[in-house]
Formats: C-alpha cells, sequence, structure tokens
C-alpha cells in the first residue's frame, strides 16, 4: 500500500527542479532586501547565482525538445519535496554566506570565481546542446564532439558552476554544496552508466576511449 508520500505525483523530476530554482531566486533576493548588498562580492553572488537560474528556465524556452529529455523521469510527494529543500534552498547556502560575509572580495577570488563560472557554464550547456541535436537527428549513442572528452561531461560544467559559487561567497561552509553536487552526481553517473551499457552496444568501447566526468583524468 502506498502512502502519501511514496504515491507518484503528476510531476517530473524537471519540474520540481524548476520550482526549486524559482525559490532560489526568490531567497537570494530576499537576502539582498534583509542584509543588503554591501560590496562587490554581493553584486557578483547576485548577477551570477541568478544568472544561471534564470537561464536554466529560459533554456527549456528556447530548446522546447529539453523537456523531454532531461530528468522526465516522474517524481513522488517525497522526492518532489526534497528537491525543494536541497535545490530550491540547501543551494542557497553560498549565497547566504556571501551575503553575511563583511570581508571585501580579494581580486584572487574573482580570478578564479568567474572563469570556474563561464567554462562551467560554457562546457554544460555545449553539452546538452549538442546532445539535444544529435537526439533530434536521430543519432543514437553522442560520443563525439565536447563528449569525446568524458562521458558526463555536462555534470563537470554543472559543478565547476557551484563551485564558483562558493569562491565567490568566500567561506568555506559555501563548499557544502559543490560536495553534494558531487556526491549526488557520483551516483547519477553510475546509475546512468548501468543505463546506457544496457541500452547502447557500443557503449563498452566508448568507456574504454573516454574518462567518466574528468577529461585526461577520470
Amino acid at each position: 500500500m502506498q502512502t502519501p508520500a511514496t504515491q507518484s505525483s503528476q510531476f517530473t523530476q524537471l519540474q520540481a527542479i524548476n520550482l526549486a530554482k524559482i525559490i532560489t531566486i526568490f531567497l537570494l533576493g530576499g537576502f539582498a532586501i534583509a542584509f543588503g548588498i554591501a560590496g562587490v562580492r554581493q553584486v557578483i553572488y547576485l548577477c551570477l547565482h541568478v544568472g544561471y537560474c534564470v537561464w536554466w528556465l529560459l533554456e527549456q524556452w528556447i530548446y522546447p525538445e529539453r523537456r523531454r529529455v532531461i530528468f522526465g523521469e516522474p517524481i513522488n510527494t517525497l522526492g518532489f519535496l526534497f528537491v525543494l529543500l536541497f535545490v530550491g534552498i540547501f543551494y542557497t547556502l553560498p549565497g547566504f554566506l556571501a551575503f553575511t560575509n563583511p570581508e571585501p572580495i580579494s581580486l584572487t577570488a574573482i580570478a578564479v570565481g568567474l572563469p570556474l563560472y563561464y567554462f562551467g557554464s560554457l562546457i554544460n550547456t555545449s553539452a546538452d546542446v549538442q546532445k539535444l541535436t544529435a537526439k533530434q537527428q536521430g543519432v543514437g549513442l553522442v560520443s563525439n564532439g565536447i563528449w569525446r572528452l568524458a562521458r558526463h561531461i555536462n555534470y563537470l560544467g554543472d559543478l565547476l558552476r557551484y563551485l564558483s559559487f562558493s569562491v565567490i561567497a568566500g567561506s568555506l561552509w559555501a563548499y557544502l554544496v559543490p560536495a553534494a553536487v558531487a556526491l549526488l552526481y557520483g551516483q547519477r553517473i553510475q546509475m546512468r552508466e548501468r543505463a546506457l551499457q544496457e541500452k547502447y552496444e557500443d557503449y563498452l568501447e566508448y568507456q574504454k576511449r573516454s574518462k567518466q566526468l574528468i577529461p585526461f583524468i577520470w
């Protein structure tokens, strides 16, 4: 017998994530109102994190096919609430720390944080657009282009982006978020590896000539 928490809802994982991104935008705006924008650190953080959330939502409007190929699995009530708490609220921890950090941001933090964000965004978006285009053309396993560098290169881009938020926040506690994302993606990668091995006959060969997440390393 299913309990209300385990019953499947009418929502997908993507819809839960979209709502979580909207919650994040409002929370970050709330931090700006509650704590004020004391300096460059807060301005940069707000631009990067809100910009990322807005781009996540806009990308699905620009590429409507994306809604059918990512996170399309149905989600139960407990999972839906977990996504809202984890993605919508916990992910704002670096933002809270950035807005409550009285120290001025260093040039080193800016020099490290901004490239991490931009290269992470470039990697993630390039990977998603390439795979979406290939799927529209009826291609099976996508293993060329940016995907030849690593089998889950899109996750690397996302990790770099969340790492940039922690660098800009300027607190060790902020690194809890990219650490948690890494653990979550690690679990998801293992699930995807098993599923893709069953789906594509040539996936084993792809595994032999590519890295899992970080090009040339792992």
